[in-house]
């Protein structure tokens, strides 16, 4: 198959094996295990440099003990530091989840915003934990970039860009509104299983053909 020659024509491609490949709404994609908008944006904030394995192995007992933002707010940090402490950064994190929960209590009457303003406003919310929450929980435009994101969307030749504010403007301007948060999702599950950091499987790859940074060997045999 001849690869595409504009950038809009491989992100199509791409969307749509990789849709074949790992089929799934961005909601049934993603690996947080969690009920509702609350415990997703909490587990995305424990997310951060540990996997989410680990993240569903705290976060039961976490949610048990504190069910609720208002509950949360008025958490002892060092209760919630213990309940966390193996997600790693547990000071920091707890900090930040007492103030998120605190923040959605307080100022948005303890629902959980949907507006990304909004969003980055609260304690440890970031345009990337934003976006988690906008399509996951809320089914709304929303490309979360991470490290997988950011390293294929460069490989595969749809950004050029290092920041991640820049990646997700360039993803954005050539995947469909509706299509952003699973295609996100799509490329963190494809990036930890087949393009890998380190070592890349071109040869086990589905989008070998048409990558521009897939190795000499492997575009020949497609």
């Amino acid at each position: 198959m001849g690869r595409p020659r504009s950038i809009r024509g491989r992100a199509a491609a791409v969307l749509e094996r990789l849709g074949t490949e790992y089929p799934g709404s961005a909601s049934e994609l993603c690996a947080l295990r969690h009920d509702g908008p609350f415990q997703l944006l909490a587990a995305t904030i424990l997310s951060a440099q540990c996997t989410d394995e680990r993240v569903n192995q705290v976060t039961p007992a976490l949610f048990a003990a504190f069910a609720t933002p208002a509950a949360l707010a008025q958490a002892p940090p060092a209760v919630v530091e213990d309940l966390i402490r193996s997600t790693g950064f547990f000071r920091n994190k707890a900090r930040s989840l007492v103030g998120m929960a605190r923040a959605v209590d307080e100022r948005f009457g303890g629902a959980v915003p949907t507006g990304m303003e909004d969003l980055v406003s609260i304690p440890g919310v970031g345009r990337k934990t934003a976006n988690v929450v906008r399509s996951v929980a809320f089914g709304l435009p929303g490309l979360p970039v991470d490290t997988h994101v950011g390293r294929l969307a460069q490989r595969l030749g749809l950004s050029d860009a290092t920041d991640p504010v820049k990646v997700e403007q360039e993803l954005d301007s050539v995947v469909p509104t509706g299509q952003r948060g699973a295609f996100s999702l799509r490329l963190i599950l494809h990036g930890r299983a087949v393009c890998r950091a380190r070592s890349p499987r071109c040869d086990d790859c589905v989008l070998a053909d048409l990558c521009p940074s897939a190795t000499v060997a492997t575009r020949r045999s497609g």
